[in-house]
């Protein structure tokens, strides 16, 4: 898996970055295809199939939908220490299993998942949820809600800037993974969410060195 960034300018100076994630398969080192991590990979007896909206945010951080036992060949394959857990349900039993057979940690943070107009995202959640996310002994770490969208992208959002994005740059990543779903609440929340309290927190990331 290797990550791709794209740093530039904007009018008033602020640093935009944008990310391109390739997952590789190491057995075949011609050039991936564009849905590489859309499409089953099959070898070995084996099926690797990624979670709904499945994408690395940096190095040892990724994000997606709420797996389910299809998908824990894939994880496995990323030799993950953590989960974070955005949804107040209790964890499935088969999810708790593939995290004990695995040595996972399961940090859960419960964010009901309301619809507009009666979003209600809790800043002091998202808050410990980004300290979990900085702390590298947690890495490589898996951050998801239900669909990867809503939650997950506000916590990604705010990661971002810690990062130093732009607004600008924040908002597309946000939408690409939210789509038709996108809502100006969780925008606005990212937009005025305070990062100063995070910033002596412990980073050494790709992105937040540029």
């Amino acid at each position: 898996m290797t990550l791709d960034h794209k740093t530039t300018a904007n009018s008033e100076g602020e640093v935009c970055k944008t990310i391109e994630v390739v997952l590789v398969d190491r057995r075949d080192l011609s050039p991936p295809s564009p849905a590489v991590l859309t499409s089953p990979v099959v070898g070995d007896d084996l099926t690797f199939i990624p979670p709904l909206n499945f994408a690395m945010v940096d190095n040892g951080i990724f994000r997606s939908g709420f797996p389910d036992s299809a998908n824990f060949s894939f994880l496995q394959t990323l030799g993950l220490r953590s989960i974070i857990c955005l949804c107040p349900e209790q964890y499935p039993e088969p999810n708790t299993d593939f995290l004990k057979a695995n040595g996972i940690k399961l940090f859960q943070f419960g964010i009901e998942g309301y619809k507009e107009p009666f979003v209600n995202i809790p800043e002091d959640t998202i808050r410990e949820a980004l300290k979990v996310v900085l702390d590298m002994r947690n890495h490589p770490v898996l951050i998801h809600c239900k669909r990867g969208k809503h939650r997950t992208g506000c916590v990604v959002g705010c990661f971002r800037k810690l990062q130093r994005w732009c607004l600008s740059s924040i908002f597309d990543e946000y939408q690409r993974f939210a789509a038709a779903k996108a809502r100006v609440s969780d925008q606005r929340f990212m937009e005025l969410f305070d990062v100063s309290t995070l910033k002596h927190s412990p980073m050494s990331f790709s992105c937040s060195k540029r």
